[in-house]
């Protein structure tokens, strides 16, 4: 099937233009103030009774691991930790956010450090209520897996992820509640992203919108994030998330490297298709525009301080290195270069392309398994 068949992009994500700022910035979320709202679940429960465990085994060999890493969010992290919100938002406000932008003429001329340091807050609150937000999808959608998933080792392990959502729901929600102070909504795009997530009746576009596009872009966001931050609580808590996380994503690569290998080409065509949507849907909650609606500042005024009013954001390299873990697993499941590199020439206009020979995550989850890292450096001491 060629390139010029495919859906278009105005029919997969509402517009034509990928970087239509008018047309990102128009989408809302109505019912921020919500706080429960229903999403359709078009979803069958499938019951299996094969009950052979062990038949695929590195399913097995993840559902062993995931027993043993467990950890428990009020008892591992060190809660009593004193965190100084403002000193941490001036620590990372000091590693640069507009660079050497030209601020002259702009609504941040007359900015002094009050506001500089009140904007680093909003941005640790935004992004943290994010993770937060993404960690709750996460866990419908692992119990919807359990329903879904025809293999009893994948429901095996599907359950213990969903203990590990509800998990990093709590920490999150802890640190937001008591070390910060404020939440924000979930973003509009981060929420039709979910939506369509749940909506989609078939167990492997669950998968590869979560477990795939979501989490793996979550791993690699938790990992810069914990490089970056001073305070040592949030660092052991992202650093244990991760560990977590790195199964997560394994999951989705071992699961679905079985079933696509078996797809047509039109099939393969709509899983590229739903990848690529998901790329854009995340790449484009990252205008954070919540936080400069509540600075007073105009999101356009602000984007255009990147310097990149024709891509926006597509050459920025820490938006970048956030697709790091994705694109090497939509490699190895074949999404990539399937349909005559469909996915890889749209990933390409996005900018990248250049992580797809990086370590896919198949493997990496025992190199990243924290949990089990420091009880054996415990033991030993």
């Amino acid at each position: 099937m060629s390139i010029d068949e495919s859906t278009t992009n105005e029919q997969l994500i509402g517009r034509a233009d990928l970087n239509d700022l008018e047309a990102i910035l128009a989408v809302s979320a109505s019912d921020q103030q919500e706080s429960i709202r229903a999403v359709e679940d078009h979803a069958d429960a499938i019951f299996t009774w094969d009950y052979e465990k062990g038949a695929r085994p590195a399913l097995n060999k993840l559902y062993e691991k995931a027993k043993v890493s467990m950890w428990n969010g009020e008892t591992d992290l060190p809660w009593d930790t004193v965190v100084d919100q403002e000193q941490v938002a001036r620590d990372n406000m000091a590693l640069g956010t507009f660079g050497d932008a030209d601020l002259s003429h702009t609504p941040f001329a007359k900015w002094g450090d009050k506001e500089w340091t009140n904007l680093g807050m909003e941005f640790q609150n935004w992004s943290l209520s994010q993770f937060m937000h993404g960690e709750q999808g996460a866990l419908i959608c692992t119990a919807q897996i359990v329903e879904t998933v025809p293999w009893i080792d994948a429901k095996y392990y599907a359950a213990t992820q969903v203990m590990d959502e509800a998990r990093h729901v709590e920490v999150f929600a802890k640190y937001l509640d008591t070390k910060l102070n404020g939440h924000y909504p979930i973003n509009a795009h981060l929420k039709m992203l979910l939506d369509d997530i749940i909506n989609d009746s078939r167990w492997d576009m669950t998968y590869l919108g979560m477990q795939i596009m979501v989490e793996g872009l979550a791993l690699a966001a938790f990992g810069l994030a914990m490089q970056v931050t001073p305070d040592p609580l949030l660092k052991k808590l992202l650093r244990y998330v991760m560990s977590d996380e790195a199964r997560h994503v394994a999951f989705g690569v071992l699961s679905l490297k079985e079933f696509y290998d078996g797809l047509s080409d039109k099939e393969m065509l709509e899983r590229q298709e739903f990848a690529f949507e998901a790329a854009v849907r995340m790449r484009d909650r990252f205008l954070q525009q919540e936080v400069w609606d509540r600075m007073g500042v105009d999101v356009k005024e602000a984007v255009k301080l990147f310097d990149m009013p024709a891509e926006i954001k597509n050459q920025d390299p820490f938006q970048q290195l956030l697709f790091s873990k994705i694109v090497p697993n939509c490699k190895k499941l074949g999404l990539l270069d399937a349909n005559d590199g469909w996915l890889r020439k749209r990933f390409d206009v996005l900018g990248v392309t250049q992580f797809e020979d990086w370590a896919d995550t198949g493997e990496e989850y025992l190199e990243m398994d924290a949990v089990t890292q420091d009880r054996l450096a415990a033991e030993s001491a």
